[in-house]
């Protein structure tokens, strides 16, 4: 009996505190403190750290970081599938670069809203909520390998097949292998030709005088040049793209009447996601998982 009336007695005491704290409204009060708390915890998104050209500062949230980036990089009219798969190299791009990150091509490109308006013009609306609809759809989601986010990088149309990494990086990477990219052979602009004078060839080049000898190149299986020698000198593909500002890495030089041509296939560096592909790959209709796990091989997609 001594127990009961003792538990009786707790109960009330409980009762009367609890009641006071509503009657008070103590209670809702501590109540929305806590699920606030919970939800804020839940709802928190990394800070993305960005460096405009203007030397400018800015910190966004991941997610309205992303509303600038996707759609300046791919064209916004893009199949959705396509867009989703680059919301997620865009959200591991920045996320395995500690969220440091500009807004040039040396990062990713970002465009605000001003400048997103003047893109887009009219069409803005429409390009906008499929953007948002894209990063929606992937909310949080990454590429890790061996539970590290992995470097993202993609371009806008390979030579055919995609480069590994260390043929133009010089770093082994095992999940940037070369994969077949058929697709972006059909794509607009896949051949381009760039006329150079013998004399604007050789300048270009860091040689004085015109040049006398020129090899074949030299190719790795992914059809990107590996090398070619000029007068003696060795130069890599890569040296050789970034010295001429050609579009791609796969290439053949012609010399005739005095002057180079210099044709290129594809656009960009080679490694990782190839845009076009993605795109053609989209209308077959693979997933976005399924153009990721193709593009970056042995990667796992995770929040």
């Amino acid at each position: 009996m001594k127990v009961y009336i003792k538990a009786v007695v707790i109960a009330l005491i409980v009762v009367g505190v609890f009641l006071l704290l509503v009657h008070n409204n103590t209670y809702e009060v501590l109540w929305e403190d806590i699920k606030e708390g919970i939800f804020q915890t839940q709802k928190k998104e990394p800070v993305v750290h960005l460096t405009r050209q203007d030397g400018t500062k800015q910190e966004l949230a991941l997610e309205a970081y992303l509303e600038g980036v996707v759609g300046s990089e791919m064209p916004a009219s893009y199949e959705m599938e396509a867009l989703k798969a680059q919301c997620v190299a865009a959200r591991t791009f920045v996320t395995q670069r500690d969220f440091q990150v500009d807004d040039t091509v040396s990062s990713q490109v970002y465009h605000d809203e001003a400048q997103q308006r003047q893109i887009w013009g009219d069409d803005y609306d429409y390009y906008h909520k499929r953007i948002q609809s894209a990063i929606e759809q992937t909310r949080g989601e990454i590429m890790t390998y061996e539970g590290e986010p992995i470097s993202a990088v993609f371009f806008s149309t390979s030579c055919g097949k995609t480069a590994n990494a260390h043929e133009y990086w010089n770093k082994e990477t095992p999940y940037l292998r070369s994969v077949d990219s058929h697709w972006d052979k059909e794509s607009d602009g896949f051949e381009q030709q760039v006329v150079f004078t013998a004399q604007e060839f050789a300048n270009k080049l860091g040689f004085v005088h015109s040049i006398t000898q020129l090899s074949a190149p030299a190719y790795y299986e992914s059809g990107y040049v590996k090398s070619i020698t000029i007068d003696g000198i060795t130069f890599s593909g890569r040296e050789i793209r970034e010295k001429l500002g050609l579009r791609s890495s796969c290439f053949t030089i012609a010399r005739e009447n005095n002057q180079y041509t210099v044709t290129t296939k594809g656009y960009g560096h080679g490694i990782g996601m190839s845009q076009k592909g993605a795109q053609a790959m989209a209308l077959e209709g693979k997933s976005y998982k399924e153009i990721l796990k193709h593009y970056y091989q042995g990667i796992k997609i995770e929040k």
